[in-house]
């Protein structure tokens, strides 16, 4: 038996329940994995409030590191021991999962089980944004909302590897602070400037290339108005709620734009895919291109907890759940 957080009905941080689970043996094309460090990510709320919909019951949580326990049969690229990380399926608030061998990648020696739980989704996530919903250019200027968030810092670390312009906003002077201290051009402080007339200041009135936005509905239509005659929104999370476009000739009045909802499964339809998206992740913090900030960490068994603070906007960089 090990411990898990099973949600058994959608609705708030108090339907995270832990409960003693039995794992048993990984099957065919499975990993038995005993995890060291659990990411926590606004997907968990999203899936933990049915905003996105899972078959009741499951274990929460979609990203983590470990070890290797136990190989299922026709897993031939694994061994017990290796060290592994993973993002998705579901399944991570727990001591001990199984895990089919295709979601796991290797984790080098110089990556700990912390930085690797607390970047890999995010990093993953700033991979194909990045490279693959939008081939980032260096002479391109982008505005990345939430900033200071997990997958905000790796976004604009690599944003600025790539060699691109970074202008970054979040909800405090102090959060502005990480923002520029993760090398952002320019950071704005969305609750006390009007984010949009910043945007068209600072970018001569012509707007960005691309918005990244991982907030949702209070800064969708918004940042319509940041963007550059055919420029790209990407919307790519709902922390303020889901987005919807209230007619599609919008796109058009404001010139010609164009809009994304992309996801991870989209992206990550094989091994490969979120193998390549690790390697060049793992390569660059190698590098000390993108460095990872682990800013809260809170025992497994305080999962809810850990949910109140992160709904509550109260977090920054990454936070790990510890077995």
């Amino acid at each position: 038996m090990t411990k898990a957080f099973v949600v058994r009905e959608y609705g708030g941080p108090e339907q995270l329940r832990l409960e003693d689970v039995d794992v048993g043996a990984p099957g065919q094309g499975q990993l038995k994995i005993r995890n060291r460090a659990i990411g926590l990510n606004f997907v968990d709320v999203y899936q933990r409030t049915g905003l996105y919909k899972t078959s009741l019951p499951f274990t929460a949580g979609n990203e983590g590191a470990g070890d290797v326990v136990a190989v299922g049969p026709g897993v031939t690229d694994f061994a017990v021991g290796d060290r592994i990380a993973y993002q998705g399926p579901i399944g991570a608030y727990a001591e001990e999962r199984i895990l089919p061998a295709d979601k796991a990648v290797r984790l080098p020696l110089a990556i700990s089980y912390e930085v690797a739980a607390a970047s890999l989704l995010k990093g993953a996530t700033a991979f194909y944004l990045l490279h693959w919903t939008h081939a980032l250019k260096a002479d391109e200027t982008i505005l990345v909302h939430a900033a200071a968030g997990g997958t905000g810092q790796i976004l604009t670390q690599w944003a600025k590897a790539i060699g691109a312009r970074v202008i970054g906003t979040a909800g405090s002077d102090e959060k502005c602070n990480t923002v520029r201290g993760n090398g952002a051009d320019l950071a704005i402080n969305y609750k006390s400037d009007d984010f949009v007339a910043r945007v068209k200041e600072l970018t001569g009135g012509r707007g960005v290339d691309v918005v990244y936005d991982g907030v949702g509905a209070v800064t969708f239509e918004p940042s319509l108005d940041c963007l550059k005659v055919r420029g790209l929104m990407v919307s790519f999370g709902n922390a303020s709620g889901p987005v919807s476009i209230p007619r599609l000739g919008i796109l058009a009045d404001k010139g010609s734009l164009y809009v994304t909802r992309p996801t991870g499964a989209g992206y990550f339809r094989t091994a490969n895919d979120l193998r390549v998206a690790a390697d060049a992740l793992f390569n660059l913090i190698e590098l000390g291109r993108i460095k990872v900030a682990i800013d809260q960490t809170w025992p497994l068994a305080q999962a809810v907890e850990a949910h109140r603070a992160l709904e509550a906007r109260q977090t920054t960089g990454s936070t790990l759940l510890l077995p």
